[in-house]
């Protein structure tokens, strides 16, 4: 009886979550003004209850491999179905437990975005945000390929990978490179190719974390002594076009390509905890999404048992709660599922069809990838570099799957292909009088901590002093098997090249205090090279864009007595810039975190053995303050449980979009980048590919995965001529944009990418472009009718080099 009061209990208080209305703002918060539309879906703070959670389909695709798990699932008892859907401890990041008499060798889930944290002789790639800075679309899926293999390899079932949550609303959170952009249609694209490219490897891919987690601080509850909450996790309120048209965007590209997974995030969604949030689960991904994977938790991010299942969670992790389950008569349980799920179905506070659908959507992509025939067992080094407490281990037995051989080299000729995308993602943002490429300097000078190799070890989960920035931090991290430093590089490339003399000093303190006169053994050097970085990591949000280790003041100091002084920042995203304007500051470039090439990806373009062609994926500022449209919410003063508040008050206006919208001088804008050659644009031309009248609102279809497939039908096709009107081969990256009718909805951008491709010229070379625009890429989220509307009157499509770099204009008018 006292058991399943608790569930009921649960089920009531999930229930009454969903429906509250968050607390007022605090004083000093934004102003907050009332939709004009006052139903429920237009209001913030507020989230909707959407029962049940729907059952899987099988469509796109996944009809066979459904019925294979409902043969498995008809065939496992109760118990068995518990312990399916709930994480266990064992080698791995996440694990769920083999049922050897169903030939079920369990599921091995492991981190992360940028490489397999748990691994030994396996390969660092470039992270997210620098992936995405290369703009083509090509290495975004080879990249995802390559590290699939690599966890496949491994004994790895599961990537917790990629990553576009948070997608970057603010310039601060400590997690923004491991997604891509700011932008939700790069970032899309992005997400889309990464899922495709490690489901092909034969891995499942995990689109993290749904959604709205923006932000590290406070993304879960503070817990008391006594077991209680401090405060709730902090709450993100967005409004409903603000959630479709920005932060569901990229997912829904991801459950396009048949994700196999959703992660569930940490902080409160409009005031509901994002695992057992019904109108995120349920109603956005698994109805409206036509989603027919699995939702796991994020790490301890379930915080209730009947109450989340119901609210469509379907695999908890890692199986253990935050805080102790306590029951009315002083027991407590190891997990909100585990045996739980057992006792609810029994004493009837759920019902077995949906255990039946959380099993079945976790066996589906299982059947669906074919990893029940000849998968690789799980390698042993796993186990140890997870460093496992032996109580830990008591749970189950892992000896009998984690069997030899140990430490595999999975790397293959991985190290070739992270050099080559790292330098293509590389960005030139300063290149004064063609200072680069390098002309086989004589005398080389390297400043910088960022040059050398690290002091702390293989694994980089802390911010370091000392050592080249490669990969974040977090879960993220990444364990280097090799690591080819940028001082390693330049010395070896130096030592080819008749022997050229490379001096070195890597302590900024050391670098700051010393006489300018005698910054140089001799006469001054041919170039100077600055080697900066800026660390991030999951767990805390940056607290400064300024380069760390006061890496800007380093610049000058170096600046101020060579009069060719490159800069290289090695970062997870944006960062200061005050030397930009400085007469002897002769190259910038941007690599963010290029994976265990760095060195040789750095050289290869500063030498002018790759043409640069990376190119923003967000905007660069001149100062922090233009950050503030969209702040990270920290310092509540106040000591309510809820107060915790993040208002989404700049709605679609972030990035590009919010200087846009006000105006506002940038240093270097989202899409830019310099090549050591010119290119141009021309003959645009706009043709209909659609038969017939376009209606405004699309066809009602049955849902696929990806929403309705009308979203998806391609009705224009936009052509643009590409020119290298210069001396070097290179590769051009066109990007489309459009602009709403003036007549069309309100706080609309002034501009938005559609389009972009990466294509590689000959000295004179020229090729045509084509960018395709589907339905949903020239519609707006119309809350009224709950579907997307094309807006009435003329559509601008600029093509051109960057968002404020616009060279060819057409229109067309939907009909």
């Amino acid at each position: 009886m006292h058991l399943k009061l608790h569930f009921l209990s649960a089920l009531v208080a999930s229930i009454v979550a969903q429906h509250y209305a968050v607390p007022n703002r605090p004083e000093g918060a934004f102003s907050y003004i009332q939709p004009a539309n006052t139903t429920i879906l237009g209001q913030y703070g507020h989230s909707p209850a959407v029962y049940p959670s729907p059952r899987i389909s099988g469509a796109g695709r996944w009809e066979e491999s459904l019925r294979k798990a409902r043969k498995f699932v008809a065939e496992l008892t109760l118990e068995e179905k518990a312990t399916m859907v709930t994480g266990k401890p064992g080698p791995c990041t996440g694990n769920i437990y083999p049922i050897h008499r169903m030939g079920f060798s369990g599921l091995c889930l492991q981190d992360g975005p940028a490489a397999i944290r748990n691994a030994d002789y396996s390969s660092v790639f470039p992270a997210g945000v620098t992936i995405a800075s290369s703009w083509d679309r090509k290495m975004m899926y080879d990249r995802s390929v390559a590290m699939g293999r690599e966890f496949k390899s491994k004994g790895a079932h599961i990537a917790l990978a990629p990553a576009v949550g948070p997608l970057g609303r603010s310039a601060y959170s400590g997690r923004n490179w491991e997604g891509f952009s700011p932008d939700p249609y790069l970032s899309g694209v992005a997400m889309g190719l990464s899922v495709r490219g490690l489901q092909d490897a034969g891995v499942q891919a995990t689109a993290k974390h749904f959604i709205l987690n923006e932000q590290e601080i406070l993304r879960n509850p503070t817990l008391g002594r006594t077991n209680d909450w401090v405060f709730e996790a902090v709450s993100s309120n967005a409004d409903d076009r603000t959630m479709h048209e920005l932060y569901l965007w990229p997912f829904a590209n991801a459950v396009h390509e048949q994700v196999s997974a959703v992660m569930c995030s940490y902080q409160r969604i409009n005031g509901s905890y994002g695992c057992q949030n019904s109108k995120a689960l349920n109603g956005l991904l698994k109805e409206e999404l036509g989603f027919q994977g699995y939702v796991m938790s994020d790490w301890f991010a379930t915080h209730a048992g009947v109450a989340s299942m119901e609210a469509g969670l379907d695999m908890d992790m890692p199986g253990t709660p935050l805080r102790k389950v306590i029951l009315p008569d002083g027991s407590g349980y190891n997990s909100y599922l585990g045996g739980n799920v057992t006792l609810a179905v029994r004493n009837g506070t759920i019902s077995k069809e949906r255990v039946n659908d959380m099993v079945e959507r976790i066996m589906t992509p299982y059947f669906f990838l074919k990893q029940n025939q000849n998968f690789p067992t799980i390698d042993p080094s796993s186990m140890k570099l997870k460093a496992l407490a032996p109580s830990e281990q008591l749970f189950y037995d892992w000896e009998a799957e984690v069997t030899a051989p140990a430490s595999r080299d999975v790397r293959d000729d991985h190290g070739q292909l992270i050099r080559k995308h790292a330098a293509a993602s590389t960005i030139l943002l300063k290149n004064e009088k063609n200072a680069l490429p390098l002309r086989s300097p004589k005398s080389i000078y390297v400043y910088g901590n960022d040059a050398g190799d690290t002091t702390q070890g293989p694994l980089n989960q802390e911010e370091y002093e000392f050592g080249n920035y490669a990969v974040g931090g977090g879960s993220g991290a990444a364990r280097f098997s090799e690591h080819v430093t940028p001082l390693r590089a330049i010395q070896e490339r130096a030592a080819a090249q008749g022997n050229a003399l490379v001096q070195f000093w890597l302590n900024n303190t050391q670098i700051l205090e010393m006489d300018p006169s005698s910054m140089f053994s001799t006469e001054e050097p041919d170039v100077c090279i600055v080697m900066t970085k800026s660390w991030a990591s999951e767990g805390w949000d940056r607290e400064t864009l300024d380069l760390e280790w006061e890496g800007s003041a380093v610049v000058d100091k170096v600046a101020s007595v060579c009069s060719n002084t490159m800069v290289v920042i090695h970062s997870g995203g944006i960062n200061m810039m005050p030397f930009a304007s400085h007469p002897n500051v002769t190259a910038i470039i941007a690599a963010h975190y290029p994976g265990d090439q760095a060195g040789y990806s750095m050289v290869d373009v500063m030498y002018g053995d790759v043409n640069p062609s990376g190119r923003l994926p967000y905007t660069i500022a001149h100062n922090p303050t233009d950050y503030e449209f969209a702040p990270i919410t920290t310092g509540v003063t106040t000591n309510g449980t809820e107060d915790w508040q993040s208002w989404f008050d700049e709605k679609l206006f972030i990035d590009y979009r919010h200087f846009d919208k006000t105006n506002t001088s940038v240093l270097y804008e989202f899409g830019f980048g310099l090549s050591y050659t010119t290119f141009a644009l021309s003959n645009l031309t706009i043709h209909k590919v659609a038969t017939g009248d376009i209606e405004a609102l699309p066809k009602k279809q049955d849902i696929a995965p990806g929403g309705n497939p009308a979203l998806w039908e391609t009705l224009y096709k936009i052509e643009i001529m590409v020119h290298n009107t210069g001396h070097v081969r290179g590769a051009a990256v066109p990007q489309l944009y459009i602009t709403f009718p003036e007549q069309g909805p309100d706080d609309t951008p002034v501009r938005q990418l559609r389009g972009f491709e990466k294509i590689e010229l000959s000295t004179c070379g020229q090729q045509t472009v084509n960018f395709e625009l589907m339905r949903r890429d020239i519609s707006y989220w119309d809350v009224a009718v709950q579907q997307w509307r094309i807006p009435e009157g003329e559509i601008t499509i600029s093509a051109g080099w960057s968002s404020r770099d616009l060279v060819e204009f057409g229109t067309f008018t939907v009909a």
